[in-house]
């Protein structure tokens, strides 16, 4: 493939917050972006947004955790937009409670989403990767990844991704495939709303507690992550491979 043709990049859990910026950005860079989401009708305004900026998006309905859902999903993707070469692992979900509060299902939820949706996404189309030469794989870590109250579940999908994505490193590089991993802090989204629910504060209050223990003095927005995620996926990112990127605003142990 020449790098006039147009890549075709994937991004999971893409109908709103980090997804949905990064699959936007992406489109700006050129990408035929096909935008994952559970619910394919909630995919409707990111992709709705990238094609009046004359870009090119279909929406896509899949559940990341069902082996047969992501085969069928990437074979659409396939037929509709071409072979994907970038691969963004972003969809994930939220079960917060104390570790004697956990529940067996809200364990296996977290880490089925986020990391054996990751692993079955990323097996299904590093197979169209190698055969392109080219690939990019960027897997969505966080600031949890170095342990959270109330995240057991989160805080070790997170982690694990950071394996799982140096790992895809030294496998794949011979192919001219890199992984990485972005490790986003506090991030304005639904789900880090969410979070100010479940503690009881409003979320203009929680972003302002938040921003004041962070260097740079504001949280983070989806088009922070975005951006970084653009430059992992670029052409120009090849001997870059391996590394967990904290966008946090500053350092964090």
């Amino acid at each position: 493939m020449s790098t006039t043709e147009q890549r075709v990049a994937v991004v999971t859990g893409a109908a709103r917050g980090i997804g949905a910026a990064t699959a936007v950005r992406l489109a700006a860079e050129g990408r035929a972006v096909a935008v994952i989401d559970l619910d394919e009708a909630a995919c409707k305004d990111t992709v709705d947004k990238i094609t009046a900026a004359g870009g090119k998006a279909i929406a896509v309905g899949a559940d990341v955790s069902d082996e047969a859902q992501v085969e069928a999903a990437v074979a659409r993707i396939v037929a509709e937009l071409g072979a994907p070469t970038i691969l963004v692992n972003n969809a994930g979900v939220l079960r917060d409670n104390l570790l004697f509060k956990m529940s067996v299902s809200d364990w296996d939820t977290v880490l089925n989403v986020h990391l054996r949706g990751s692993f079955l996404m990323t097996k299904a189309v590093q197979k169209h990767m190698v055969d392109a030469g080219f690939g990019r794989v960027v897997n969505l870590s966080s600031s949890s990844a170095l342990g959270n109250r109330g995240q057991a579940n989160y805080s070790a999908a997170k982690a694990g991704l950071q394996g799982f994505t140096k790992t895809l490193a030294i496998e794949l590089g011979k192919f001219g495939i890199t992984a990485n991993a972005v490790a986003p802090g506090f991030i304005a989204t639904e789900m880090t709303k969410a979070t100010a629910d479940r503690v009881g504060m409003g979320f203009d209050d929680f972003k302002k507690a938040a921003a004041s223990a962070i260097p740079v003095q504001r949280v983070g927005e989806p088009e922070d992550i975005a951006n970084a995620i653009a430059f992992f996926t670029g052409e120009a990112a090849g001997f870059v491979s391996g590394q967990v990127l904290y966008v946090a605003g500053g350092p964090l142990d």
